[in-house]
Order: structure tokens, then C-alpha cells, then sequence
């Protein structure tokens, strides 16, 4: 019997830095060069993301900051960082130290079995 193949989310943790420019400049100028620069581009390039954002500098030096993207599939998440990179996040605002990329509980999909690695209690 053929197994019947589903599209999961893609989900990406963007571990990233800040940078002197980004940290030179006011509270307010960081939300208004976000809101003017980033924001636009994601919104005209991509469909189907989503993101959470975690800060993270008080327990790490490497990665001061995990932005946690989620994606209807990989067009969309390819999408995303086209338009990442297009403005003064990437490499300018922030360094992007690592990507990691993966959907949820797969090897449950793959194998037709319950996700039991995912625990609430």
C-alpha cells in the first residue's frame, strides 16, 4: 500500500548576532530601520511565514538573538532569506552565525508512527 506523502512546515532557527551598527544606534531608531527596512521586504516577497523572536545575549555570547521562522514549505522559506538578505538585516544589522532547518517530529511522518518526543506535562 503507498504512503501517503504530506508537505510539513519548514522550521528554521536563525541564530544570529548583533552588530556595533545595529548596537550604536537608539531603541527607537532599531524598531524604525526594522518597521522601514526588514519588515517591507518580508511582507513583498514571501507568503505563508510566520516568526517568534527570542532573545538570548544574557546567557550567550556567540548568538545573542534566535529568530525562529516557520514556513508553509521550502519555496517559502527560500523566499524568505532572498528577502533577508536584500536588506541591512543580513550581514549589516546582524550576523547570521548558524541556521538550523528542519520540519517536526519527521521521523514520525516517515515512519507512520506517533510523534512521542513531543511532551507536555
Amino acid at each position: 500500500m503507498p504512503v501517503e506523502r504530506t508537505t510539513a512546515p519548514v522550521t528554521a532557527f536563525m541564530l544570529i548576532k548583533t552588530t556595533p551598527e545595529w548596537l550604536a544606534m537608539t531603541p527607537q531608531e532599531r524598531m524604525t530601520a526594522f518597521t522601514t527596512q526588514v519588515v517591507p521586504a518580508i511582507k513583498a516577497r514571501t507568503t505563508g511565514v510566520r516568526s517568534r523572536f527570542y532573545d538570548t545575549e544574557f546567557y550567550s555570547t556567540r548568538v545573542t538573538d534566535v529568530w525562529v521562522w516557520e514556513a508553509d514549505d521550502h519555496d517559502a522559506y527560500q523566499l524568505l532569506i532572498d528577502a533577508l538578505r536584500e536588506t541591512p538585516f543580513w550581514d549589516r544589522y546582524f550576523t547570521v552565525v548558524d541556521l538550523l532547518v528542519g520540519t517536526e517530529n519527521g521521523y514520525a511522518r516517515a515512519y507512520g508512527v506517533e510523534a512521542v518526543t513531543t511532551i507536555a506535562t
